[in-house]
């Protein structure tokens, strides 16, 4: 019982092979996969198209371990943040998001984050360690649980604790079964969607390895600026991220995300606008803009509201879909920016 498999762990091929080694059957794995993942079961004796000498088996070499929700917090908005407890005792916050007829879940991928980035209350804390695949899966599945009839949850978002890109074989493993339409959690790649904050030298293996969409969390228009706000453009600058984007293997119809927190007389300027439309001339885009959102002891302040407006209507005379993201759940710190997981302190 002490080496026990975590299913979640597994991919459905690595099951299949594991069935292969013990004289199973491999379509046992489909099946597996089935109620794990759609019928969203814990038990192995609650599978009942398995022989029950199978479901006694099961067991003994394995485990279906998904961390515990340590916590819920829900805001008037709808918005609800859930803290989950790691085997390890550290803590990993999503973020689940009301749309007017669906969710969208924001999902973490680290247990801190190394890239520092001075907006940022995740970063503030520093890096423990990377999500495993399996933890990456079960923030999913066990929101899917928790909301049951209450919400059809459609859309990913991988904005959460922690860079997607730096745990890059968990993040591309944790995609396959989230992404599988048979046997997994049946997420649609167009409905799922990856934020960078530059790793340039995986942007690439992204667009090669999945179909899911990119975003860029870019906030500023000119190094300087943007050396200040997040250190990891001192190894890749502006030029050489937007260079990374303009040959990125975009399926025909799709479009980069670029995500551009707003900070009150930091970035906000006519000349930024102007500037960022001229910086994405040549890349098919949107661009979302995010009123940045302060936590106590920050350095910025929130903009106005006039002035994210004039900064949006400067880019649509560019002729770019700009859209300003609402901030929810900010009175219980689920806004951007601010997971922490409170008590990995």
């Amino acid at each position: 019982m002490q080496n026990r498999i975590d299913i979640l762990e597994l991919r459905r091929d690595e099951l299949a092979d594991w069935m292969v080694e013990h004289n199973l059957e491999t379509y046992r794995a489909n099946q597996i996969f089935k109620w794990v993942y759609l019928r969203l079961v814990d038990e192995f004796d609650q599978m009942t198209d398995l022989s029950k000498s199978l479901r006694e088996f099961l067991p003994e070499h394995f485990v279906i371990g998904c961390p515990p929700i340590d916590t819920v917090e829900t805001s008037p908005d709808g918005t609800r943040k859930y803290r989950f407890q790691l085997k390890d005792g550290k803590f990993v916050e999503s973020v689940l998001i009301p749309e007017r007829d669906h969710h969208t879940l924001c999902v973490s991928s680290q247990v801190g984050c190394a890239l520092g980035c001075r907006f940022c209350l995740t970063g503030s804390g520093g890096f423990t360690r990377n999500l495993t695949r399996g933890e990456i899966v079960a923030q999913i599945r066990e929101v899917r649980k928790h909301l049951g009839s209450q919400g059809n949850l459609t859309n990913l978002v991988f904005m959460g604790m922690g860079e997607p890109l730096a745990n890059y074989g968990n993040l591309v493993s944790a995609l396959g079964t989230i992404s599988d339409s048979d046997y997994g959690l049946k997420f649609s790649s167009h409905r799922i969607t990856v934020s960078t904050a530059g790793l340039v030298p995986r942007m690439a293996d992204l667009g090669e390895d999945t179909r899911v969409n990119l975003a860029i969390s870019l906030n500023a228009t000119d190094n300087a600026t943007r050396d200040r706000l997040m250190p990891l453009n001192r190894k890749f600058p502006i030029e050489t991220l937007l260079e990374a984007c303009r040959n990125y293997p975009l399926p025909k119809g799709k479009r980069i995300t670029f995500e551009y927190i707003v900070i009150k007389d930091v970035n906000d300027s006519d000349e930024d606008a102007h500037r960022l439309a001229k910086l994405l001339r040549l890349i098919r885009s949107k661009i979302n803009l995010i009123p940045y959102n302060p936590y106590p002891g920050c350095e910025f302040q929130r903009p106005e509201e006039s002035d994210v407006l004039r900064f949006q209507k400067i880019l649509i005379d560019h002729h770019f879909t700009t859209m300003i993201r609402k901030s929810k759940g900010r009175d219980i710190s689920a806004a951007c920016g601010q997971l922490v997981g409170e008590r990995n302190e």
